[in-house]
């Protein structure tokens, strides 16, 4: 009671500051009725309540109706405010007629909230209604028990609280343990995913006590008033300190999960991201949420993963202008990093929530996952050991703990709700300083934030950044431990990875060179790489590597050899399952690939998609045809939803054939004795799922697995896989195909004399901006080696243009162009 009493005086205190008495001769100073008394904002009124509550300051008498309760001046003691039940003496001289008091309302339901709407409709007086939507929302306990779909769980008094409570806690805990373990059922679905013939992971209703379709209508319904919207926004600034104290000290969630209720009906509010919302209350409600545990956030974000997308595209939308708001509203530098703004934090931690949501509720493919292979094992073990060097792979991949909770991977979503694209903030990125946050996400990620653990937030060219510090990082690693090691044993090791080739027998140089490598000592692949071409002179300092990556891949890709096959239609390879080449060639691609991530270059490799994703964890199947093999794809498809006899009109079974590398037949039974099993229309989406199965994983098995080992030999220990999806890595190795000459242009340097404003600098950009796209994509080889922009477009290529001598009437010559990014 004596805590009812308090804060029935604090509000009373609030609002005479806020509206005062009514008396126009009032001269109490802290009452906004008093002559000469200066207005205060609604948090400034909130403080000086507090204090006034401490201070047991006077108390004006009621004039009008400004005051929310029917208290007279003796309210200033506890004792005096009412009975033990929260009723007030009859002699009061109430605003409302006893009945219409509506101080006996401790929770509130959608009719509750229609019922006293009506009687302010009835007197065109809304303040009760604006009390009791303030005094409810500004509580925590009377928040947890609106709205519920079991009206018999309210208590109506203090006593039938408590054994509801107890009741409540035991039912909660049942209902804790069957929600933890998440179910899941199968579903064969006609549409183009149930083809795959996969084990769908859905999610069963999640089980909260709320009802989310009431608060939805009660805030459609009173939002449309400026003072109630008024009231939900004050209350929430009320609301948010308890909670946060109470999910911080108490842990209330485990004791009552219903506590979440709070969070579930706040986020209903439409209204949470205007300006005010977002200047005062959506800080402190982000920092509450983020304090969740994590059982709590994966259950919300369970729940919201079954809204429709408007709902979650609103959610993501309120966070990320928090987020933008705040990041445009401050100045950061290397000394003032965004890591440390609470807000930009707290905000990007509940953006968490909704992203996984998001990919929740799209389409999911949580089984044919790639069988990992056993890192392989080096003698550098021992070479740490003997320095007292731990190697950071030892303690495992890094896995998001909420990611682990809701048992989904953001790869396991084939089409989320929302295109992931919508949750980069490129404001955020804009102001992250990447060797800072790259610091604590890999050293001090138990203290600091780092961005990089919500990945989705952050674009390629950033995360691209931070994924060459963490090359360049474990090239300098690799040098140190090479002169260390050298100090110990006395030999005298190369600390850098040296390819010496001819060009004339290229592959089986590099082959030979890098098998040994990888046999004798994997790490070593981690160095920083230096080619050179016997009998030429030249200095390594990216050009050679290029061309050296170049010509292997010239080579590896020539038809004639037959590792790959390509499609005319779709200029993409594929692996050819009739190679006679042995696994070290295939493996030899896969180790260029990842050196090509590890030291910066782009390469003109022509993949599909489904390599990515199938080097990224995920087998390919039935969906993953449709750039692969897209004639097969469309015969499949065809036959999916052909509406005929499917066995009598197509006359096929599960048997199926393809031609060798000499053109000759060969035949491979997708089930056993697949000859003498007819497809019809009840097993075609199982015959729909082998074949895609067996062309994408089955048939280039042998081929693929060799692939992906020499990748990972190089990217094993890198993050690429925690912060890049399969399109992103396809970007990281191949560039983009989008080409903006203008940003070219503003980043070009100049020099011997030249500059942006000479007659002959600006012909030759005219000249540029004058070919059509084909004849842009040969200047760009010739410039660059490669007709792709690196990640981030044509702005983070580095080009200088030089005087070729002093004659200034030759034509301009050209130094080699610089990758670099700043």
């Amino acid at each position: 009671m004596k805590r009812a009493a308090a804060k029935h005086l604090i509000e009373r205190y609030f609002c005479q500051l806020t509206e005062g008495c009514g008396n126009g001769a009032c001269t109490n100073e802290f009452c906004a009725s008093c002559l000469g008394f200066q207005p205060l904002d609604h948090n400034t009124a909130a403080i000086r309540a507090l204090e006034l509550y401490k201070m047991n300051a006077k108390l004006c008498g009621r004039h009008s109706a400004a005051f929310p309760d029917n208290s007279s001046a003796k309210e200033t003691h506890p004792t005096l405010l009412g009975d033990r039940h929260g009723k007030m003496p009859d002699h009061e001289d109430n605003l409302f007629p006893p009945r219409e008091d509506f101080r006996e309302v401790h929770y509130l339901t959608e009719e509750k909230v229609y019922e006293i709407l009506s009687i302010c409709e009835g007197k065109k007086d809304y303040s009760p209604l604006i009390r009791v939507i303030g005094r409810i929302f500004s509580s925590a306990d009377g928040l947890v028990q609106s709205f519920r779909k079991d009206k018999e769980q309210h208590p109506n008094t203090k006593e039938q609280h408590k054994t509801h409570q107890a009741k409540d806690e035991d039912k909660d805990e049942d209902d804790k343990e069957r929600t933890t373990a998440m179910e899941q059922e199968s579903e064969a679905s006609a549409s183009m995913e149930g083809a795959t013939g996969s084990t769908e992971n859905r999610l069963g209703p999640v089980e909260v006590s709320v009802d989310i379709e009431a608060v939805r209508r009660v805030y459609d319904r009173l939002l449309s008033n400026e003072k109630m919207e008024s009231a939900f926004l004050n209350a929430l600034v009320y609301l948010t300190p308890n909670v946060e104290l109470d999910l911080t000290y108490l842990d209330v969630y485990d004791t009552n999960p219903d506590y979440l209720n709070i969070f579930i009906i706040v986020m209903e509010n439409s209204s949470l991201h205007s300006p005010e919302y977002l200047e005062m209350a959506m800080p402190l409600f982000c920092k509450c949420m983020s304090k969740l545990p994590l059982p709590a956030l994966a259950k919300l974000t369970r729940l919201w993963s079954q809204y429709s997308v408007e709902h979650i595209r609103r959610m993501m939308e309120t966070f990320q202008q928090l987020i933008t708001y705040t990041v445009i509203s401050n100045e950061y530098d290397s000394d003032s990093l965004v890591n440390d703004d609470e807000c930009v934090v707290a905000a990007a931690k509940c953006l968490k929530l909704v992203f996984y949501a998001n990919v929740l509720g799209g389409d999911l493919d949580t089984g044919h996952n790639e069988e990992e292979e056993p890192a392989s094992e080096s003698s550098e073990l021992t070479l740490q050991e003997l320095l007292g060097e731990e190697r950071s792979s030892k303690k495992g991949p890094r896995v998001d703990p909420l990611e682990k909770e809701l048992g989904v991977r953001t790869l396991d979503c084939r089409r989320p709700l929302i295109p992931f694209e919508e949750f980069v903030n490129e404001p955020l990125n804009d102001v992250l300083e990447m060797d800072k946050d790259f610091t604590f996400f890999k050293v001090d990620s138990e203290s600091k934030f780092s961005f990089q653990s919500c990945p989705f937030i952050l674009n390629a060219c950033t995360k691209s950044l931070g994924l060459y510090y963490d090359n360049r990082i474990s090239m300098y690693s690799e040098r140190r431990i090479t002169a260390l090691y050298s100090l110990v044993q006395g030999q005298q090791l190369n600390p850098y990875l040296r390819l010496k080739v001819r060009r004339d027998h290229i592959i089986d140089d590099a082959l030979v060179r890098l098998e040994m490598i990888a046999m004798e000592n994997p790490a070593d692949l981690r160095k920083q790489l230096f080619v050179e071409f016997e009998g030429e002179q030249g200095v390594d300092e990216g050009g050679v590597s290029k061309e050296f990556f170049q010509l292997v891949l010239e080579e590896m890709f020539n038809p004639d050899i037959g590792m790959f096959t390509y499609d005319e239609s779709t200029k993409l390879f594929w692996y050819n399952p009739s190679s006679l080449e042995n696994e070290a060639q295939f493996t030899l691609i896969g180790i260029v690939l990842g050196l090509a991530i590890y030291n910066n270059c782009i390469l003109d490799v022509h993949f599909p998609m489904v390599v990515y994703r199938k080097l990224m964890g995920k087998k390919g199947t039935y969906l993953d045809l449709t750039d692969s093999h897209p004639v097969l794809y469309q015969s499949l498809r065809e036959l999916l939803d052909y509406e005929g006899d499917v066995e009598e009109d197509m006359m096929i079974t599960f048997q199926i054939s393809q031609t060798d590398l000499f053109g000759d037949p060969i035949t491979y039974d997708l089930k056993e004795n697949g000859d003498k099993i007819p497809v019809n229309a009840d097993n075609r989406k199982e015959f729909v799922s082998l074949y895609g199965d067996y062309i994408l994983n089955k048939s280039v098995e042998r081929q693929f697995k060799a692939f992906r080992r020499g990748f990972q030999m190089v990217t094993n220990e890198s993050p690429l896989k925690c912060l890049f999806r399969p399109e992103e890595v396809e970007l990281l190795i191949c560039g983009s195909r989008n080409l903006d000459f203008q940003a070219l242009e503003e980043t070009t340097e100049y020099d011997g004399g030249y500059s942006k404003d000479c007659r002959i600098i600006k012909d030759f950009w005219e000249t540029v901006h004058s070919f059509g796209e084909e004849d842009k994509r040969l200047f760009l080889q010739f410039t660059t080696g490669t007709d792709r922009a690196p990640v981030g477009g044509l702005g983070k290529l580095k080009m200088i243009i030089a005087k070729n001598g002093p004659d200034t009437d030759r034509n301009p010559g050209w130094k080699s162009p610089r990758i670099w990014r700043e």
